[in-house]
């Protein structure tokens, strides 16, 4: 298993990870056209470029025998700073893996470098929005120490969800 960051040349490879883990976990709750336009807005290679060019995200990747198999995603600033107290907190934007690749501890190590990242930039606190009914996500987060601090929505194309936000002081 490799870490590294993403560089542009990644973009089209990581739109279609992020686009199949996004199905893989959660495709079954949009309908169509719901899923067909948030996956264009979100994990097509152009907002993706964008994302890896500019200067609000930063991008960990797993690799696993040259194939990308999960990332996890910084975003700074947040968009969930109204929500918290803490003075300069890092957002938690993605963090996925093929469904071949959960359990491995692939997570933990996206974790780590996450948490990393945060501490040596030197945020207080990192922030995470996760679906109300991912109870496995949920109880991830919760052995690092998060802590819900917000019930939030989250939108796929013309549907809301209902969404827990996350925060863990550093």
């Amino acid at each position: 298993m490799i870490l590294r960051p993403a560089t542009l040349a990644d973009a089209p490879a990581l739109a279609a990870l992020g686009a199949e883990t996004f199905i893989a976990a959660f495709g079954q709750l949009y309908t169509p056209d719901d899923l067909t336009a948030f996956l264009a807005q979100v994990h097509a290679p152009g907002p993706v470029a964008e994302e890896i060019a500019g200067d609000s995200c930063t991008h960990c990747l797993a690799e696993d025998n040259g194939a990308l198999v999960a990332y996890c995603k910084l975003r700074y600033p947040s968009h969930y700073t109204s929500y918290t107290d803490a003075r300069d907190p890092i957002e938690l934007g993605q963090l996925y893996a093929l469904p071949t690749h959960t359990g491995t501890g692939i997570g933990t190590k996206l974790m780590d470098w996450a948490l990393g990242v945060a501490r040596e930039r030197s945020h207080d606190a990192v922030l995470l929005s996760v679906y109300s009914e991912n109870f496995g996500a949920q109880r991830f987060y919760q052995r690092y120490g998060f802590g819900k601090i917000a019930d939030i929505t989250f939108q796929v194309g013309e549907q809301l969800d209902a969404e827990f936000l996350y925060e863990l002081k550093l």
